[in-house]
């Protein structure tokens, strides 16, 4: 009972720490970020940029204003993405299609280096998680009523009337109340899974997953790598799959076929649930 109790002990200081330094990382992108997005829209900027974009956009039935969650999304990573979504008014409709967006296409440039390093080429492994981004996209638009995922939010040219002040004062109201959601939710998370990795779950966990692989069409051998990814992501699981990929076992398609997969199917756990902080 008493090395339960410490390995409990150990999990939850481990988790802690992680959650913390996790949201220090995430605090530090979400802030700048969400406060340039809001200076955007209240100076009318953004309205200068809709009909560059609005083609694209329409594509998956979203306002064009949708592209700046989405490309900071991206090019940075999912943290990014929704401080720029939580500045701009959205439907409940549009902000989930953007969220399955960012879900599946986010993090592009880091993460397309981690792959490349270990066996898929970076422009191909890109193009995969835009290609299925916007089809998925496109396919979900469809079930949702059309008049909740046109309506255009109509940020205009010509700015915003509210003072600066109050912009600032609301902004920053806004986002405390995000940091904080966030802050319990990872923390939560990542807490939860240094339990799961201290007590041995995680590979158990990986023997259940084996029918899902075979459906997937995997082959097991990339069971633990898939689930490295699926659950930490391919960032924060990119020292496990770089290392497994050089010990050889893999053959080029099986690294392909995985990295083609663990694109659109990474950080299952942490990353919906960021998700909820906005009602989503």
């Amino acid at each position: 009972m008493t090395r339960v109790r410490n390995r409990l002990g150990q999990g939850l200081q481990r988790g802690l720490g992680r959650g913390f330094r996790g949201f220090l990382w995430m605090a530090k992108i979400l802030i700048p970020i969400s406060f340039l997005t809001a200076l955007l829209q209240w100076s009318g900027w953004l309205g200068h940029i809709e009909f560059l974009v609005r083609p694209i956009t329409g594509l998956v039935g979203l306002p064009a204003t949708a592209a700046l969650p989405m490309i900071i999304g991206m090019l940075t990573n999912i943290y990014g993405g929704i401080a720029a979504m939580v500045v701009l008014p959205f439907t409940r409709e549009q902000m989930t299609l953007i969220a399955i967006f960012l879900l599946i296409c986010h993090n592009l440039i880091q993460e397309g280096v981690v792959q490349a390093q270990s066996g898929i080429h970076p422009l191909k492994a890109t193009l995969f998680r835009l290609v299925a981004a916007i089809l998925t996209v496109a396919l979900v638009a469809l079930c949702l009523r059309p008049e909740s995922v046109a309506v255009d939010p109509g940020l205009t040219s010509a700015g915003n009337t509210q003072p600066f002040g109050a912009m600032l004062a609301s902004w920053s109201l806004l986002t405390l109340k995000l940091l904080a959601k966030i802050f319990v939710i990872i923390i939560s998370i990542l807490t939860a899974l240094a339990v799961f990795q201290e007590f041995g779950w995680i590979e158990p966990i990986v023997r259940a997953l084996r029918p899902l692989l075979r459906a997937l069409g995997l082959n097991e051998k990339v069971g633990l790598l898939w689930m490295t990814a699926a659950v930490f992501g391919l960032a924060y699981g990119a020292a496990v799959i770089v290392e497994e990929a050089k010990r050889g076992d893999l053959t080029k398609e099986e690294l392909e076929s995985l990295h083609l997969s663990i694109g659109i199917n990474h950080s299952m756990v942490e990353d919906p649930m960021l998700f909820l902080a906005l009602g989503l």
